[in-house]
């Protein structure tokens, strides 16, 4: 077995960037989008713009399969590279779930006046929703991400095992998603259906998939248009018209429900959003290495960051719209000031986190228990004495 070490893909923080942004601008719109503004004259907006970011999460869920299988699928299965996996993500994913989860928890009692409430009930609320990823509504993406770090070393072998199952893992992943909306929609019926791994079982399987086999997509994704043969031209203008038209096919679905009442069966939503999710990836993937060949070095370096912090990002920013919707104050729910205000919090939310999240890697050493890894851009560096930075400078080049 191959045990090369795997060459750094750079552009992947640019995906995470993408991914990120699409998270926020689904929360900065999701209350407004599901509740608050269903009457205004300009909800065709604030509906389309949460329905066609909601690839947020799927994306972050392919990228970590594709990243784990990038660089794990050519090395042996030991007892060591396990325990340290699992270390890595206890100390690093784990811990800022835990305080993220504390956190959550207790300002959500406070908002309904219940945090002086019995101790021990609010403790059993709190070991609830600390083990259902539920503290606060963005977490459960963390609590998925946990129950898929517990099978990776089992899907990790069988694929290692069996070219069979490489080559059948997108299908198979269809099949164990399917299977589970089906199972929900006539048996299970749980309300939270979103917290639970088949659910992204597609996307997931579609990573493994492209990481194991991406010396073949490679040449697409780094060559120019010019370069491209006629069938990749082709392909790539169906994968991006596929996409804008599932995209816009959900968006009138929801639009329709949500403002008229008029709904379809939840199947075909579900439908829509697997398909807008899955090529939605594709399509990050592919935007991410052309943003990384074409943009310029200021666009790259801000992209490049917002993917390295993109993890404090996530975990902050809905403490940051939850104070910041405090101040809407009287601003008429019809008028293109709220519409403005909604996307005002998309900015002061995104922000605010990039700044604490930045500040805190750089000038606090204990920062990744509540935000996670620290970039390597972004770490403390130990003060050193002038001559040692000059034997430094000297022995490896440029620091």
């Amino acid at each position: 077995m191959n045990s090369i070490k795997k060459e750094r893909l750079p552009q992947l923080d640019i995906f995470r960037a993408l991914a990120i942004l699409g998270v926020l601008h689904v929360h900065a719109t999701s209350f407004a989008a599901g509740e608050q503004a269903l009457q205004s004259p300009y909800y065709v907006w604030i509906n389309g713009v949460n329905i066609f970011f909601r690839f947020g999460t799927p994306c972050f869920i392919f990228l970590s399969s594709f990243v784990l299988f990038y660089n794990y699928y050519g090395r042996p299965v030991t007892r060591g590279l396990m325990l340290n996996f699992y270390r890595r993500r206890l100390t690093y994913i784990l811990l800022p779930y835990l305080l993220a989860s504390i956190g959550y928890h207790l300002m959500v009692l406070y908002i309904n006046g219940q945090l002086l409430d019995d101790p021990l009930t609010n403790l059993s609320s709190f070991m609830y929703a600390l083990i259902t990823g539920s503290a606060y509504t963005h977490l459960y993406f963390v609590f998925i991400s946990i129950q898929f770090y517990l099978v990776f070393p089992l899907i990790l072998q069988l694929m290692q095992k069996s070219k069979t199952m490489v080559t059948w893992a997108i299908p198979v992943g269809l099949i164990i998603q399917w299977a589970f909306v089906f199972l929900n929609k006539y048996q299970l019926q749980l309300v939270d259906k979103a917290s639970y791994a088949p659910t992204y079982m597609a996307y997931y399987m579609m990573g493994a998939y492209l990481a194991i086999h991406f010396d073949k997509i490679k040449p697409w994704l780094e060559r120019s248009f010019k370069e491209w043969s006629n069938k990749q031209t082709g392909e790539t203008f169906v994968l991006w018209g596929s996409w804008l038209a599932a995209a816009f096919i959900q968006i009138h679905l929801w639009y329709q429900g949500r403002h008229f009442g008029h709904w379809v069966n939840s199947l075909w939503y579900e439908l829509l959003w697997n398909a807008h999710s899955m090529l939605s990836a594709l399509v990050l993937l592919h935007a991410t290495f052309l943003i990384y060949r074409t943009a310029s070095r200021g666009v790259n370096a801000f992209m490049t960051r917002l993917g390295e912090i993109s993890f404090g990002v996530y975990l902050l920013h809905p403490l940051i719209l939850v104070l910041y919707r405090r101040f809407r104050y009287n601003i008429p729910l019809d008028s293109l000031a709220y519409v403005l205000f909604v996307h005002g919090g998309l900015i002061v939310a995104l922000g605010v986190s990039w700044v604490v999240v930045q500040i805190s890697f750089r000038r606090i050493r204990w920062s990744w228990i509540a935000f996670g890894s620290v970039p390597r851009s972004l770490a403390p560096q130990p003060k050193q004495e002038p001559e040692a930075v000059l034997t430094l400078d000297n022995s490896h080049g440029k620091a």
